[in-house]
C-alpha cells in the first residue's frame, strides 16, 4: 500500500520542529551557563584556551545526523509524491486570473473538482496566462502552474467531504479571490455526475455557499 501523503508531510514538520525546539533549548542553555560561568566579573584575566578534538567532533557530527534525519524524511515523501500510481484518474487543470477550471476524461468541464473516494487522481496543471500555483492544503499538496509547461499533482482522498482549492502564487489583483472546491463523492455518486451531460447544480450551490460565508 502506498504511504499516505498527509501523514508523510506531517511527520516531516513535526521532525523538523522537535529538532528545532531540541537545538533552541540546548543553544539557549549553553548561553546561559557561558555568560554567567565566564563573564569578565568571575575571570578577569582570560585564561588560555586549547582546541578540544572531541567536541569538535561532537559538534559537527550531531547536526548532520539530525540534518540527514530532515533529508531522509523529506525526500521519501517527495519521492511519494512525483511517483503517481498507474490506476491514477487523470484531470487537466487549468489556471487563469482568476480561475480553476478542470476537464475529465470524456471532456466535462467544472468549476468545482468533483472525485470519487478512494481513487488516485493525477491533476495534470497549465496556465493560459501567468504563473499560478494549486494548492489543495487538507491534502498537503501544492504544484506551480506555469505557462508552456505542463506539471502534475497527485493525491488520494480516502474520506468524503469539501475541501478548499487555492492559488498559493501571486497572480494578479483577484489572487486573493482565486478559490475553488474539491467535493470527494461516494463512487456511484461520482459517476452519475461524471455520466450526466451537464454539470449538476450543486457547483454553483457550492461556490454561492462559500461566496456568502
Amino acid at each position: 500500500m502506498r504511504p499516505n501523503i498527509i501523514e508523510q508531510v506531517d511527520t516531516t514538520f513535526i521532525i523538523t520542529i522537535g529538532i528545532s525546539f531540541f537545538l533552541l533549548i540546548v543553544i539557549t542553555i549553553t548561553m546561559i551557563v557561558f555568560v554567567f560561568r565566564y563573564n569578565k566579573k568571575r575571570n578577569p584575566v582570560p585564561s588560555n584556551i586549547s582546541g578540544n578534538t572531541l567536541l569538535e567532533i561532537i559538534w559537527t557530527v550531531i547536526p548532520l545526523i539530525l540534518v540527514m534525519i530532515i533529508f531522509f524524511s523529506g525526500y521519501t515523501g517527495f519521492k511519494n509524491m512525483r511517483d503517481a500510481p498507474e490506476n491514477s484518474m487523470v484531470v487537466k487543470v487549468t489556471g487563469q486570473m482568476w480561475k480553476w477550471t478542470f476537464e475529465y476524461a470524456n471532456k466535462k468541464i467544472s468549476d468545482t473538482l468533483f472525485v470519487p473516494v478512494g481513487q488516485p487522481i493525477k491533476l495534470e496543471i497549465y496556465s493560459v496566462d501567468v504563473n499560478h500555483s494549486l494548492y489543495l492544503p487538507a491534502f498537503r499538496v501544492k504544484e506551480d502552474a506555469i505557462p508552456g509547461r505542463v506539471n502534475y499533482l497527485w493525491f488520494q482522498p480516502m474520506y468524503e467531504g469539501t475541501f478548499d482549492i487555492a492559488c498559493a502564487e501571486y497572480c494578479g489583483l483577484s489572487h486573493s479571490l482565486m478559490y475553488s472546491k474539491l467535493v470527494v463523492l461516494p463512487e456511484n455518486e461520482f459517476y452519475e455526475w461524471y455520466n450526466k451531460s451537464q454539470p449538476i447544480d450543486s457547483t454553483i450551490n457550492i461556490r454561492n455557499t462559500d461566496t456568502q460565508k
